[in-house]
């Protein structure tokens, strides 16, 4: 017998910008993904813009990448994705229903900021965006679905962007949280569970992706004065929401990751605990426990950061402390001082390959008991309810007879499920499971269709041809059975 609690939450986790589509419909503006081009795993995604009356283009995925005074430029030459996606603005009904059918409690979306501000400045919102999600939500709540939503999911106003560089500037917080505030008021009585930012430290984990981990220190500057902005905000609209709804459940997000030593070096234990301490701890614990951890200091000292932090600020980041812990888990990541041989290749994947670990072919590590070592880790260090709101397996899925066989993504599922129910019979609290992509959609990382997550296939290329109808996977009737026996059928 699985030892899920009997209310446990199975379901899907998604992103507006990844499947809605629709980024002219409907009063949206323009968030920073409509102007990110597709990429692939050899080649990244780039941000198009025009600047002294020059077009170009740079890699990256959030407006701190765009050189300084350029403008977001839509070229009509490059394909950009996320402009159509999977048309889940108009397919939304259709979609919900096989969710139903599969038996999600729980489906996991964002709301595309720039459809409730166009640019974020607006004095009032949009309504046509608020009559949307509206639409969405109580087609979900019709279908026995409970909405997990977060407020910010890498989609932030391009207008924005453009003029406060990507969080540096403090107005930010005042924006975001009218933002949230008017979220919390519209959706008070159809969404209980909120989540702020979306994987808040990948600000800090893609430095050590920049140059080969060689970001400099103005780079470090930028990001930890952003993050302090995003947790104040954060907490500001922690405060805001338990005051307009006392039942409100309101979550951070962490890019979750273990991080083992790479031999038995004492130094690689030292390494791969720093290594932690930057990549997960020290946002969990400015949003979890409210305050700073004692490694800050040697982390700002590290790259020479010096905070702007105002009057206040602490204080509202410990009043406004997160009721849930969630996060994403996908891999785990080797950390060593030694020379090595082959290096992991992927999202947040860095370091050595680890020899007791299988690699998929984007180079992610499969390490179910990964998961369960971080649940426990987290539920022990923060001793809040926790949810996974993202694990899956990114693979080219091969269409036969009308659907996919997907044994290999069952597999994928089956082992972290277990490690999960194993996790909970050791203490841990855990509320709610959504798979990411539980539809197939445009990859964040790359801009591909072709590496696909979903249970359901969605007929569209990396190209954007195809016809957007949705087949369910081998894996769509396996998970069915799943949430049908609360996780003992597996």
């Amino acid at each position: 017998m699985a030892h899920f609690r009997k209310d446990f939450l199975w379901g899907g986790a998604v992103a507006a910008n990844q499947v809605e589509g629709g980024y002219n419909e409907g009063g949206k503006g323009l968030s920073v993904t409509d102007i990110t081009t597709a990429g692939s795993l050899e080649s990244p995604r780039y941000l198009t813009y025009t600047l002294d009356g020059k077009d170009g283009k740079v890699a990256g995925m959030f407006a701190s990448s765009l050189p300084k005074g350029a403008k977001g430029k839509i070229f009509d030459n490059e394909y950009y994705p996320n402009h159509v996606a999977i048309d889940f603005y108009h397919h939304y009904k259709e979609d919900i229903k096989m969710f139903a059918d599969m038996g999600f409690k729980v489906f996991r979306t964002s709301i595309a900021w720039t459809r409730i501000f166009p640019t974020g400045e607006e004095d009032k919102p949009n309504q046509e965006g608020l009559d949307f999600y509206r639409r969405v939500f109580e087609e979900l709540k019709k279908n026995g679905i409970e909405p997990l939503v977060t407020i910010s999911h890498y989609e932030d106003p391009l207008a924005l962007g453009e003029k406060y560089n990507d969080w540096q500037d403090r107005k930010m917080i005042d924006l975001y949280v009218k933002y949230a505030t008017t979220l919390f008021k519209e959706y008070k009585d159809l969404v209980k569970y909120w989540l702020t930012f979306n994987e808040i430290n990948s600000s800090l984990m893609f430095l050590k992706m920049v140059g080969d981990g060689k970001a400099s220190d103005a780079d470090y500057q930028k990001a930890y004065q952003k993050l302090h902005h995003q947790f104040v905000a954060s907490a500001k609209a922690v405060v805001a929401g338990h005051k307009i709804n006392p039942d409100f459940m309101i979550g951070n997000m962490i890019a979750g990751s273990v991080y083992y030593p790479g031999t038995p070096d004492p130094k690689d234990a030292l390494a791969a605990r720093y290594e932690e301490e930057l990549s997960q701890l020290y946002c969990a614990d400015a949003q979890a426990k409210g305050e700073y951890p004692s490694f800050a200091k040697r982390l700002w000292d590290e790259h020479n950061v010096h905070l702007k932090i105002e009057d206040g600020d602490l204080e509202v980041m410990k009043e406004g402390k997160v009721d849930m812990y969630t996060f994403s888990y996908y891999m785990s990541n080797m950390v060593t001082t030694h020379d090595v041989g082959e290096k992991a290749k992927g999202n947040f994947a860095a370091g050595a390959k680890n020899p007791y670990l299988e690699y998929s072919e984007w180079g992610w590590s499969t390490d179910p008991d990964g998961l369960q070592l971080y649940l426990e880790k987290m539920y022990d260090r923060y001793g809040i309810p926790m949810m996974v709101v993202e694990n899956g397996l990114g693979a080219v899925d091969k269409l036969e007879d009308g659907t996919v066989h997907d044994d290999y993504r069952i597999d994928y599922l089956r082992k972290h499920i277990k490690a999960m129910d194993k996790a909970v019979e050791h203490g841990v609290d855990l509320l709610a499971y959504t798979t990411w992509g539980c539809i197939d959609c445009v990859s964040a990382g790359t801009g591909q269709m072709s590496k696909r997550y979903g249970f359901i296939y969605v007929d569209r290329d990396d190209k954007g041809e195809g016809t957007l109808k949705r087949l369910p996977k081998d894996s769509y009737y396996w998970y069915q059975k799943v949430i049908a026996s609360n996780g003992d059928e597996l």
